[in-house]
This record gives C-alpha cells, structure tokens and sequence, in this order.
C-alpha cells in the first residue's frame, strides 16, 4: 500500500494539534514525524506505513508534551457573528472532553482522519474488533452527553 504523502501530512497535522493544541509546535512535530519516516525506509512496502507513522507521531507528541506542560492562552475576542458556532463547537469540546483519552484518539483517527481500522488496531495493539466495540462506546457515550446538553 502506498501513501499519499500530502493527504497523511494533513491528517497527521490535526493529529497532532488535537494532542498539543499548540499551532506551531504541531506544524514541527508533524514535519519531525515525515522527516524521521522517510528516513526509516523500510515501512513503505510492508503495509505497515500508516500504522508506523502515527505511531512516530504519537510518541513525539508525547515527547513535545512533556517538554512544555502547558502555556496561559492568549485571550482574543471573537466577532458576534462567530457566537453560534463557538457555542457549537464548545459544546462538543465539552462533551468530548469527559471521554477517555483514548476514546477521544479513537474517534479522531477513525472519523476525522479516516484511518483504517486495520492500521488503528496495529498502531494501538488491540484487535480490530476491540476497535470496533471502543469506537462504538465512545461514540453511544458522545451521543449520551450531547443530548444531555440538549445539543441533539
């Protein structure tokens, strides 16, 4: 299976903003995760390659969290047009935060980056199904919490 270098790049990079939060330390991470895969070489003709480079990503993100705890937020005011869909969007923030963290990286890497079960159970170490049945919890658990905040 080969990969298109540009679409990982992107996914990749949200990957790595959903676990940083922090623009440009994601922009480095992500560009450090290709740099270290290409010169790994061998993954490309395994089948392997997604799983391994998610699993570079992750560990340097861990590596990039550790360095830098965490930084005050910059206060910007938005503009009044914006407020439904902050509202919108702090909601869902809400309602995912109180998932697990890897419920959270579950629904992450299968509905927003669209990976391959496949590669998420090779990348996490449990089996397909087990994907299957965490993605499907955490989703029945998104939802419980969504409608208890009268969002659905």
């Amino acid at each position: 299976m080969s990969i298109d270098y540009e679409e990982q790049y992107d996914k990749i990079y949200r990957y790595c903003f959903f676990k940083l939060h922090h623009r440009e330390r994601a922009e480095d991470v992500t560009q450090e995760t290709f740099l270290r895969f290409l010169d790994s070489g061998g993954y490309e003709d395994t089948g392997r390659a997604l799983p391994y480079l998610y699993t570079i990503a992750r560990n340097l993100c861990t590596d990039e969290f550790r360095r830098h705890k965490a930084e005050p937020l910059t206060e910007d005011i938005p503009s009044p047009e914006l407020e439904p869909h902050i509202l919108t969007a702090l909601s869902i923030k809400e309602a995912l935060s109180g998932l697990e963290e890897m419920e959270q990286e579950l629904l992450l890497l299968r509905y927003i980056n669209e990976v391959p079960v496949s590669a998420i159970a090779t990348m996490l170490g449990i089996s397909r199904f087990a994907v299957y049945r965490r993605t499907a919890g955490a989703l029945a658990q998104l939802r419980h919490r969504l409608r208890k905040e009268d969002f659905l």
